[in-house]
């Protein structure tokens, strides 16, 4: 077989491809759309928050508190956390939803780690979302005062509501206005 000298090779001839003029890629239809990963969320009574994927989480039982005097309200206090001590809050008052109902033991869902940590308290493990869908600014429900221009986006699956949650946002909201 004989190459002719101005050839490409056959690598470089395929990256130097260019489609003719008005001549557009057709994408097969199993390709078009992006496998979207499990997004996690947890309830607060009726409210639904999502944990930023970009931001490390975990579960635990409810460790001990140090209860901090003076603290502002929803701030239980400090829990040792693998040496770090980390501020933990209950959302149920900082959104003045009520008592947490009879029976249930709460669990400290810890958000971030070493010094940038904080702890909240949820009613159960955070679960995975996977067939989450956009909902428009108007199809996002009344929220919180505590929550309001702190979730920028609201999504839906099987008819339930969940909420970005910018956690770094709402506890720096939270000092503030505690300050």
């Amino acid at each position: 077989m004989r190459i002719e000298a101005d050839w490409l090779p056959p690598v470089a001839g395929l990256a130097h491809f260019e489609p003719p003029p008005g001549a557009y890629l057709a994408v097969p239809r199993q390709f078009e759309q992006k496998e979207q990963r499990a997004r996690y969320g947890f309830r607060i009574d009726t409210i639904g928050l999502l944990i930023d994927p970009a931001t490390g989480s975990e579960v635990m039982p409810m460790p001990r508190i140090a209860p901090l005097p003076g603290a502002p309200a929803g701030l239980l206090g400090l829990a040792n956390v693998r040496g770090n001590l980390v501020p933990l809050y209950e959302l149920r008052t900082l959104m003045e939803l009520g008592p947490r109902p009879a029976g249930v033991e709460p669990l400290a869902l810890v958000f971030g780690e070493s010094d940038n940590a904080v702890g909240v308290l949820v009613e159960g493990h955070p679960v995975a979302l996977a067939r989450l869908h956009p909902l428009s600014r108007a199809d996002i429900p009344v929220i919180p005062a505590a929550l309001e221009g702190l979730a920028p986006a609201g999504w839906v699956q099987d008819d339930v509501i969940w909420l970005e949650f910018d956690h770094n946002a709402f506890f720096d909201m939270t000092l503030q206005r505690a300050a």
